[in-house]
């Protein structure tokens, strides 16, 4: 007896229907630099370089970790793609970069061109959120290796930025001020500890909490904020002397990457209000302060590292921003970061 493809459980007609059903969205990213329209081999972009005098090409990659599995159990995928986009171009962002393009990978166990089409939709609305074409990606059909409902997202963000223009925190120094963004609430990060503490059972998701103002699902499947269209414009206006994207590891880990071992961030956790989402986790799971700061972002989703005298300036263009603490010199064996 003959066997097919689709019977080994790939099914290509499946896969071919994905991609028009997608195609509306992909093409709605597109800047003027695309040169390829959907289905070629490889994505083409070409860059301006008459804008920069040295260009340098900044990459980063993420995926959205465990949140996907919040997706799959409220069956709600339209969401899920602005999480790989914000993961790519807020890291790409925090050294001056300009997001340019975007490529995802979505692996599935069985193909649902409509899931798929929905997971690209969200991955789309983040590149337009971020002026960020997507000009190329990938859907593997994976029988065996995943269940059939289950999927995993990955994504690849590439952006410009001119070689004396790029931030790599050496001009941050004893004085300067760190002015917080807020984040939505969770972004990406910590959900193997929030999944444990809010959702002991399929069920959970569907608890309205009164202080939430939501079901507990919705809460934790809200998307990642992408700060590209706030910080952009301060690049060229604001001596910015540092950035950071606060993602797994939360203020504590994320902070001390953009600065050298000399220097220390003192943060007032008062200065800023909490998404109650993290006070929720925090009693239901009873988790210490400390460990809540290492895991989570705590409502801060991005930080941006200016002298004092640069301060109002980045909060007449961020007025959601908050000066949360200032940077000092480090003591013997002290902490790169102190919140209190």
């Amino acid at each position: 007896m003959a066997i097919s493809y689709k019977d080994a459980g790939v099914d290509i007609d499946a896969g071919n229907l994905a991609v028009q059903k997608m195609k509306g969205f992909v093409q709605s990213t597109y800047r003027p630099e695309v040169l390829t329209d959907l289905g070629s081999f490889a994505g083409l972009f070409r860059l301006d370089v008459q804008k920069y005098r040295e260009p340098v090409l900044l990459a980063g990659t993420d995926g959205v970790g465990t949140k996907l599995r919040v997706a799959q159990l409220l069956d709600k995928h339209d969401t899920i793609g602005i999480d790989a986009v914000a993961m790519c171009v807020n890291d790409i962002l925090v050294q001056g970069a300009e997001p340019l393009f975007f490529l995802d990978y979505i692996a599935v166990g069985k193909l649902d061109p409509d899931r798929v089409a929905a997971i690209v939709k969200g991955v789309a609305e983040g590149c337009r959120q971020s002026n960020c074409s997507l000009i190329g990606g990938e859907t593997a059909e994976m029988p065996g290796f995943y269940p059939d409902e289950d999927y995993d997202v990955a994504g690849f963000a590439v952006g410009v930025a001119d070689k004396s223009k790029i931030l790599t925190g050496d001009k941050v120094a004893a004085g300067d001020v760190l002015i917080g963004l807020p984040s939505t609430g969770l972004h990406s990060n910590g959900f193997s500890l929030a999944r444990r503490v809010l959702l002991p059972n399929e069920a959970a998701a569907e608890e309205y909490d009164d202080i939430l103002g939501q079901t507990i699902g919705e809460a934790m499947l809200t998307p990642t904020r992408i700060y590209v269209k706030d910080v952009l414009p301060l690049l060229d206006s604001v001596d910015i002397h540092g950035m950071c994207h606060i993602t797994g590891g939360g203020l504590l880990e994320n902070l001390p990457r953009v600065y050298n071992e000399g220097l220390c961030a003192e943060i007032d956790s008062n200065t800023w209000e909490r998404p109650a989402i993290f006070d929720l986790i925090r009693a239901r799971g009873e988790i210490a302060d400390a460990e809540m700061y290492r895991v989570f972002n705590m409502g801060i989703g991005y930080v941006i590292i200016v002298p004092q005298s640069e301060a109002d300036k980045v909060l007449a263009a961020c007025p959601e921003g908050r000066v949360i603490g200032r940077m000092t010199q480090r003591g013997a064996d002290a902490p790169g970061v102190v919140i209190r």
